[in-house]
């Protein structure tokens, strides 16, 4: 049984007594970001939802891209290595013109390719180099998406095939360790150990924080808000929890060890618990974890932990809660739709890669960290740089 469907009861009366709690405070202490707002906690039910249906579709067909033995492995190279192909010489075609007499390149921004023609030169030669460069640089563009997202499919679909706990239990290093006890506090206690990287590098990598920010994209914190799960897992390449079972744990000890640790960090998203006392050292609490889900400047990128939070303050990403926690993200989407908060990143990723001139910022807006993306549109001189120097959090 997955104990994360059987608590499903627990979960919604839980946050009826939440709620009414919040609402009996709230006529004392007025309104504040913990308070439950029908849309919003509609928009977190319906991506907790999804988030149970979402692998039923996107497991199995990720298999077929597993490198290995997939049956859409030919098809998905074959389409990676022709978008890159065509990415490589419509980048050509684009620069080859953009050295054309009286093409003079624009700003990042612009639309076109080509500023004022300099006095002397033809006029309707020069719009035809621009109108080609421009469509050079479309071309390049798409083509460049569909490589990196070809590419990804296939090696995230070969991971998850390759890494699962059943394939390794075979190849364990230590003997059996059966289903008692000991085998269960050993398997979440790994459990949490990999979980907290895994936390960590989906908000040091954007591919990966384009799974996790769904989870942080409300402005409110309450139960609701735990049930705000991703949708693409598919889509990463996570530290696999099977390689607990090279340790001896068997694949259901590890299922029952992801369950307890989800189960906890259920109760870690409310306002309505203050700070614990000297369990703050060892375990992640909701003060905790409030901290985490701030887009305070000092707050950002830190209490990873899932029970646990000695491994946050073991390698330097504790923070403790402090000033009043701004919840949601440093620029918020401003929606309470399903499908824009489950795709936003991506969609705001495909358009960077699209924009990028050269492979190395293509490559960067994917694999290197968010923040990363802001700084480089900032250089850039960008509209989206612009506005995310707008969006900055104030400092603490």
């Amino acid at each position: 049984m997955d104990l994360t469907v059987a608590a499903i009861p627990f979960y919604f009366g839980s946050m009826g007594a939440e709620a009414w709690y919040l609402d009996r405070r709230a006529g004392v202490d007025g309104p504040s970001p913990g308070d439950y707002e029908r849309r919003d906690t509609v928009a977190s039910l319906t991506m907790g939802v999804a988030s149970l249906l979402a692998p039923v579709v996107a497991t199995p067909l990720f298999r077929t891209f597993d490198l290995g033995r997939g049956r859409n492995r030919k098809v998905l190279l074959g389409v990676a290595g022709g978008a890159a192909l065509v990415a490589v010489v419509a980048d050509a075609v684009a620069r080859a013109v953009a050295l054309e007499p009286g093409v003079v390149p624009e700003p990042h921004d612009a639309p076109g390719v080509g500023g004022p023609a300099p006095t002397g030169t033809d006029d309707a030669a020069v719009s035809r180099s621009r109108r080609l460069a421009r469509a050079a640089r479309r071309m390049a563009g798409s083509s460049t998406v569909a490589t990196i997202a070809a590419t990804g499919a296939a090696i995230t679909g070969t991971w998850a095939a390759r890494t699962t706990g059943r394939k390794l239990f075979g190849s364990r290093v230590l003997p059996d360790l059966g289903t008692g006890p000991v085998a269960v506090a050993a398997a979440v206690l790994g459990w949490d150990f990999i979980y907290y990287w895994n936390h960590r590098f989906m908000h040091e990598s954007r591919y990966m924080w384009a799974i996790h920010v769904v989870h942080h994209s409300s402005e409110r914190y309450n139960l609701s808000t735990a049930l705000r799960q991703p949708v693409a897992d598919a889509l990463g390449t996570f530290v696999p929890y099977g390689l607990l079972s090279l340790l001896g744990l068997r694949p259901e000890v590890i299922e029952t060890a992801r369950g307890i640790n989800l189960i906890y960090q259920f109760w870690i998203h409310t306002e309505a618990i203050g700070k614990l006392g000297p369990l703050e050292q060892v375990f992640n609490t909701a003060s905790a974890h409030r901290v985490h889900h701030g887009s305070n400047r000092q707050y950002l990128d830190r209490n990873h932990g899932s029970i646990l939070i000695i491994w946050d303050r073991l390698f330097g990403t504790y923070e403790p809660e402090g000033e009043r926690v701004v919840y949601g993200l440093t620029k918020n989407i401003d929606t309470f739709n399903p499908l824009r908060i489950a795709t936003h990143e991506y969609v705001d990723m495909a358009r960077d890669v699209a924009g990028s001139d050269t492979w190395a910022d293509r490559l960067s807006f994917v694999l290197r960290g968010p923040g990363w993306a802001d700084e480089r549109h900032r250089a850039l001189g960008t509209a989206e740089g612009r506005r995310s120097e707008e969006a900055l959090p104030a400092a603490g």
